[in-house]
């Protein structure tokens, strides 16, 4: 039943962090130099503290 809670969780994450990376480009007024990069640091972040969560919740 894990796998689900963490497939479930990755496309949350994987849309959370899109809209999290839009808000930033939207605040500077311009698209990112380097945005594949800064996804992956926004996923990576919210991934980790994420997985490690359902970890301690699930067992």
């Amino acid at each position: 039943m894990q796998f689900v809670y963490y497939t479930i969780t990755a496309v949350i994450l994987y849309v959370l962090s899109d809209w999290i990376l839009v808000r930033i480009e939207a605040y500077r007024g311009e698209p990112l130099k380097h945005r594949s990069v800064l996804f992956f640091a926004i996923i990576l972040v919210l991934a980790i503290s994420s997985f490690k969560a359902i970890e301690l919740l699930v067992g």
